[in-house]
């Protein structure tokens, strides 16, 4: 079904577009001042003509967004803390761009008249704009991995219901669904994400437990967000993106897989029944499968080279060890579970990420205190599938007071 809904998306965004006056593509961008909006905004410049800018959106911070709302030549402004309001209104002083703050700002920016809402407000701060616009049926550019690991039956239900379109902007899931192309998930045997295996690929259990903060802020391949680049650090990111994918592509979990491939060249892999093997290639480089969410169905430059791969000389791949990385079995344990484990698996890490960027834990305490915190939910009882997102922002709560109490 979720294949049958891209195809016919798809055939409406090609048959608007390829028409000789098209008009530009209009955008709206939550989490506008984060590595992804930044890309964002790279993408559009070169691409002159092509794209306008209806909104954008951020956390924090206010003075940033307004500097990206006015590169953008954006209409509408929103930060979700209300406190950064003045720094955005100042910001914005003599522009004629209209600001807004708190979440109902946020939302009002991915409801604004837009072809595609770019997703990528880190965390479960995000939930509910993008799944307001997926309820508005509109075309969602997906960067946000907790929206689907948080509330992934509930998202699709909607989108379905709406018309609304997923276009997969993480690397690993926009090159599966490249692809995929047409294809139907029934024929589909395996469907492999890869992992860099980050800067903690060849440590031991011991040293990686005790790894500090610039140690594990140090990625080798990627540029990202702090929060990103911790869970990168730990695999606890590839446990999120297979909770994401089986929501996506609609896969029964055991028919999903994460292996190592330390040049992150090839983000993805699907094997077919036939024995076909098809691979998702890229430099490691988030501005290509962000052009193609931009753009689709249609093909932009994205400022990226394709790989060389003579020049590469060897691309190579390993198993993950799930005893020195517990927060990939974590995760992939949460993804078999089901019901509301992955919620509070995502709402735990979290709060745990965040006390180690704070120093107040060591990068050990993070996987402990999220495994700590799944089975005292599922003592209680807490973790029944959340039905609704609502139920899923509850869940998402009790999780994160759960942790926090384990942390004090």
């Amino acid at each position: 079904m979720v294949n049958s809904l891209r195809l016919a998306s798809a055939e409406r965004l090609r048959s608007r577009d390829s028409r000789p006056d098209a008009r530009p593509r209009r955008l709206a961008i939550l989490g506008a001042t984060g590595s992804i909006g930044r890309s964002c905004a790279q993408v559009i410049a070169a691409a002159p003509g092509r794209f306008v800018v209806a909104a954008v959106a951020a956390g924090r911070d206010g003075a940033g967004l307004a500097r990206c709302a006015i590169e953008l030549g954006a209409d509408f402004a929103a930060v979700a803390d209300p406190a950064s309001y003045l720094d955005l209104k100042a910001g914005l002083a003599g522009s004629g761009i209209e600001a807004a703050a708190g979440p109902e700002a946020v939302r009002q920016a991915a409801l604004r008249e837009a072809d595609l809402v770019v997703s990528a407000i880190v965390g479960a701060a995000g939930l509910e704009p993008t799944f307001a616009a997926v309820e508005a049926g509109r075309t969602v550019a997906l960067a946000n991995k907790e929206t689907l690991v948080c509330a992934g039956a509930a998202v699709m239900q909607a989108a379905r219901r709406a018309g609304a379109m997923l276009l997969p902007m993480d690397s690993e899931h926009n090159a599966l669904f490249q692809a995929i192309g047409a294809r139907e998930p029934d024929t589909i045997e395996m469907m492999t994400i890869t992992a860099s295996g980050g800067p903690f690929r060849e440590w031991s259990a011991e040293r990686i437990a005790k790894a500090t903060r610039d140690e594990a802020l140090a990625h080798p391949n990627w540029v990202m967000g702090p929060k990103v680049t911790i869970d990168s650090a730990g695999l606890m990111n590839k446990g999120l993106e297979l909770i994401e994918a089986h929501f996506l592509f609609g896969l029964a979990p055991e028919r999903l897989d994460v292996v190592v491939h330390p040049q992150s060249i090839v983000h993805g892999l699907i094997a077919f029944a036939d024995g076909s093997l098809i691979a998702g290639m890229a430099s490691p480089d988030m501005r290509t499968p962000i052009a193609h969410c931009l753009a689709y169905p249609d093909r932009i430059a994205s400022g990226v080279r394709p790989p060389d791969l003579a020049a590469l000389g060897r691309l190579t791949f390993e198993r993950a060890d799930l005893q020195r990385f517990p927060a990939l079995g974590l995760a992939i344990e949460a993804l078999r579970t089901g019901g509301g484990a992955p919620t509070a698996l995502n709402a735990a890490n979290e709060i745990a990420v965040a006390a180690f960027l704070e120093r107040r834990i060591g990068f050990g305490d993070i996987a402990r205190l999220v495994s700590e915190t799944i089975s005292a939910m599922a003592t209680a009882g807490e973790l029944a599938a959340p039905e609704d997102v609502a139920r899923a922002l509850a869940i998402h709560h009790i999780a994160g007071d759960r942790t926090e109490r384990l942390l004090a």
